[in-house]
């Protein structure tokens, strides 16, 4: 049984790793929901099937399922993906599932944070949220890790990213929302997030992409290549409504040094056309009060940032759109050392996020 450890990461000596460290493995959750992806979830199901698949190729996957979907899961992932029954209310592991921590004797821990669905009754994508809550601890017993309660806290993992070595980005108006954390100031704020992640500095930009259901995760707008390297989101267009955040994240991110001193070397990483539901593919969603709408002409935030890094490899969106090719060409000039592979989830956007938000590392201990 894991145990509750009362003090804190800092405290201990365990750190966020980068996602470019190695990993144990990857961790999914499978998408059900009717009022978040249309056609009862199949098409989005088999877009978590091809990711689940690309990320297969360089390190173990397990994906978790409700119990009526085990057989159907086992039948469309390749047989090397674990499929174990986990409930959940949704399928967005980075923001449900745990984070881990490590530290220099190859000792792993979880962070068991709280989780409101993004909002909780103001503002939050759906209600309840009660067998979210309860993934991390199961995801935590499963692998048999000792854990930080961090409950009391809200925080999703999409909300920030770190190098590893003690520097961490995210967005103000995510973690600073009113559906977060009223009670607790910004300071109060990265107070916590230096002992749980043991950062020393971290990075505010203003505003995350708009049309972000999750009130701007910051994974949606830069990612950390490497120590010192960032990659963010970027059009030229002064048209598209992403122009003035991205422009004011970039002008914000140039001028950063990291928490040792080096002046952020920042890369550009041109987002598709803006992606629209259509009318056929809103009406095949089923309407629940309490649910984000997703009604006819509803955008949403498309980037290709936010892939994921796995032992190897990278696996970013694609969307059919005629960046694609550009995209892919960019980011394989980032990760020389690892083979980018591409995977249309249009499906995985149209339901507010990409491979990044359905996608959770574990990192290798010893």
């Amino acid at each position: 049984m894991p145990r509750r450890i009362t003090s804190t990461p800092r405290q201990d000596g365990y750190r966020m790793p980068g996602e470019f460290e190695p990993h144990q493995g990857t961790w999914m959750l499978w998408p059900t929901r009717p009022d978040t992806w249309r056609l009862g979830a199949k098409p989005a199901q088999a877009a978590f099937a091809r990711v689940a698949a690309a990320v297969a190729e360089f390190e173990p996957v397990t994906i978790g399922t409700i119990s009526a979907q085990y057989e159907h899961v086992r039948a469309l992932v390749p047989p090397q993906v674990r499929v174990v029954e986990i409930s959940s209310n949704d399928a967005w592991m980075r923001d449900i599932g745990p984070t881990f921590v490590v530290n220099g004797s190859g000792g792993v821990r979880g962070i068991d944070w709280g989780f409101n669905a993004w909002g909780g009754l103001d503002g939050g994508l759906y209600f309840p949220w009660d067998q979210d809550l309860l993934v991390k601890r199961k995801v935590l017993e499963i692998e048999k890790l000792d854990y930080y309660d961090l409950r009391h806290f809200i925080l999703e993992g999409g909300a920030v990213h770190v190098d590893g070595e003690g520097t961490l980005i995210t967005t103000e108006q995510c973690l600073l929302h009113k559906n977060r954390n009223p009670h607790l100031s910004k300071r109060q704020i990265g107070g916590y997030l230096r002992d749980t992640l043991n950062v020393d500095k971290i990075i505010w930009l203003p505003r995350g992409m708009s049309d972000d259901e999750t009130d701007g995760h910051i994974d949606e707008v830069a990612a950390f290549v490497k120590p010192g390297v960032v990659v963010m989101s970027w059009t030229d267009d002064r048209e598209d409504p992403q122009y003035e955040v991205l422009h004011e994240a970039y002008s914000r991110l140039i001028r950063q040094r990291d928490a040792r001193g080096r002046k952020l070397e920042v890369h550009r990483l041109h987002i598709p056309e803006r992606l629209t539901i259509t009318d056929e593919e809103a009406g095949w969603i089923d309407p629940a009060s309490g649910s984000y709408s997703r009604a006819p002409g509803t955008t949403f935030a498309a980037t290709y940032v936010n892939f994921y890094i796995c032992n190897g490899g990278v696996v970013m969106p694609a969307f059919g759109d005629r960046q694609d090719a550009e995209a892919l060409e960019t980011v394989q000039r980032l990760f020389t050392d690892r083979r980018v592979v591409q995977v249309n989830t249009r499906e995985i956007a149209l339901g507010g996020g990409n491979i990044h938000c359905i996608t959770q590392q574990q990192p290798r201990s010893g």
